[in-house]
């Protein structure tokens, strides 16, 4: 499915959400200067219309159906020179997957690295309130989408490719009230463990990041309670939520060969939280 056309995606809540109408816009603008470490590479990112999914070389921005900040990131990327392109749809469909790689390929020429990056989270106080249809949901699209994504990417991806999956503190933590998000976020880190392993001999790079509480749609529009916005992020050590320039580092580093002495990892940027994982 191409940029321009329509996605009719009904939940109950506004997630995704958008960007473009948060009242405090999040920090997501480098702090320094690009460095060329990613030239002449392709990234494909999921989920990267806003938030944490704005980093890159010439990049493929696969997103749900907020049209209007998967525009602005491709302009941002435009502005900077480097090649952009837009790819609406449902990773959690594994034909989707297939096809928004097949249109990178097509587009930009190659695939160079793989950030899976979409998510949803619907918080829920009782386990009995967590519905079959949201758990599966949950699943088909945190998870599931990860995997499919990796399958129909694994063909373009030579030695020296990278894939960075994005997992979270609560997978270390635990969260009361986001029983089946954590869950999809523990089976993110065992499967870049196990990946990281199947594909090292290959010359290919599995890592992850692990953010704490960042300042992106997805809570605002739904993920967190209404209680839980009024502190979000203040429990952490440093006191305050995160920004998605302070997250994207974390991204960029395992994307590119800084990072090539390092598979199977996790990188923890979450307000100074300890975890030991």
């Amino acid at each position: 499915m191409s940029d321009t056309e329509t996605i009719d995606m009904i939940h109950e809540d506004a997630l995704p959400g958008h960007e473009s109408r948060m009242r405090d816009k999040p920090d997501w603008e480098p702090r320094y200067p690009g460095s060329g470490r990613l030239q002449g590479k392709v990234a494909l990112i999921t989920g990267a219309d806003s938030g944490i999914g704005r980093e890159g070389a010439d990049v493929a921005i696969l997103y749900l159906c907020e049209h209007d900040d998967a525009a602005e990131t491709k302009r941002i990327v435009e502005a900077e020179g480097r090649r952009a392109l837009t790819v609406a749809g449902d990773v959690g469909d594994k034909a989707f997957c297939e096809r928004a790689v097949a249109e990178t390929v097509k587009a930009l020429g190659r695939l160079d690295v793989l950030v899976n990056n979409a998510g949803e989270q619907h918080p829920d106080k009782d386990i009995r309130d967590v519905t079959e249809e949201q758990l599966k949901r949950t699943f088909q699209t945190n998870f599931f989408g990860y995997f499919f994504m990796v399958q129909a990417a694994r063909p373009h991806l030579k030695a020296g490719a990278a894939i960075v999956n994005c997992t979270s503190v609560t997978m270390y933590q635990g969260s009361s009230e986001l029983l089946d998000y954590s869950s999809t976020k523990g089976a993110i880190t065992a499967f870049t463990r196990s990946l990281s392993e199947n594909l090292v001999g290959d010359g290919i790079r599995v890592n992850a990041v692990a953010p704490g509480p960042i300042w992106t749609p997805l809570n605002p529009f739904g993920g967190s309670t209404p209680e839980k916005m009024e502190t979000f992020g203040e429990n952490t050590p440093m006191g305050r939520p995160g920004q998605p320039n302070e997250v994207a580092p974390s991204f960029l580093f395992l994307a590119c060969e800084d990072s090539s002495y390092m598979s199977g990892q996790v990188l923890h940027p979450n307000g100074g939280t300890i975890v030991n994982g």
